[in-house]
């Protein structure tokens, strides 16, 4: 006996079994791109990456190469250097010494550290000389550019803070600056250290260089605010000469500046060596 739901079901039945799930959904039959020869293809894939690791890798092989045939060549150019400034009561003493090295050789004894900005201010060099010099050389002209416009010199804080904002406009390209600038204005003297990463610190004693710790010994044991013109000139002399015996980056000639109302002037320019064996002998007298 047929039912109108029997003949549904058996119809149902049919259409399933007539519907081939193999002929588009089977997950026996590996699916490849739609191209004449799938092996080939897929084989010039693995290939072409093969010879790209290949490439990279020649390419840091030689980049390695390079740079150490490059760091065979070059000379390191340790820098070292000794500059000292402080305030005292009657002014501001700089003083330097005059060695240029290039790694473990002695380039030059006679290299001016101190650049004047103009007759009421100085400038050291500690770093790259080639940096330092340009750059006070270019403070040098953007502060005569100030005086001619304004009719008045520029302060000390005023130049400072311009040379700290052009060398913080190159930070990160290399440069290798720490200079101090020294001068006196209408505040009285004045004394800021400014290097190439963006510093720029005011006090009144500061020494920068590799010969450095060897000075802050020699300042830290005679500096006071009361101390004569004599007593300070000799201070910051004897500071450069202990720093040339101990530092072997730092030699040639102490030079010694001083700077007041008046202005800047050289005070001495003594051979390290001779400089230091005077000491000796006048530590030898007291004896």
């Amino acid at each position: 006996m047929f039912t109108l739901g029997s003949v549904l079901d058996n119809d149902f039945k049919s259409t399933i079994e007539d519907f081939s799930f193999e002929t588009e959904f089977s997950t026996n039959q590996l699916m490849l791109p739609n191209i004449e020869k799938p092996f080939e293809f897929a084989q010039s894939i693995i290939g072409l990456e093969k010879d790209l690791q290949e490439n990279e890798n020649q390419l840091m092989f030689h980049q390695q190469k390079k740079e150490e045939r490059k760091e065979r060549a070059l000379i390191k150019g340790y820098k070292g250097t000794t500059t000292l400034a402080f305030i005292y009561e009657k002014g501001t003493v700089v003083a330097v010494d005059s060695r240029a090295t290039s790694g473990q050789y002695i380039a030059s004894q006679s290299v001016q550290k101190v650049v004047p900005v103009n007759e009421y201010m100085l400038g050291t060099l500690a770093g790259g000389a080639a940096d330092c010099q340009f750059f006070l050389a270019h403070l040098g002209r953007i502060c005569n550019l100030y005086e001619l416009r304004n009719n008045e010199k520029i302060s000390v804080a005023a130049a400072s803070k311009l040379l700290n904002n052009i060398l913080y406009s190159y930070r990160n390209y290399g440069l290798s600056v720490g200079s101090m600038i020294c001068g006196y204005d209408t505040r009285g003297p004045q004394l800021y250290y400014i290097d190439s990463d963006g510093s720029r610190l005011k006090n009144s004693l500061f020494s920068v260089g590799s010969g450095s710790p060897f000075a802050y010994g020699v300042l830290d044991a005679g500096y006071r605010w009361d101390l004569s013109k004599e007593e300070a000139l000799d201070l910051g002399r004897r500071a450069i000469c202990a720093a040339t015996f101990k530092d072997s980056y730092s030699g040639g000639t102490v030079k010694v500046y001083h700077i007041d109302e008046n202005g800047w002037v050289k005070i001495s320019d003594d051979d390290a060596s001779e400089l230091w064996y005077r000491y000796e002998e006048k530590e030898k007298k007291k004896k």
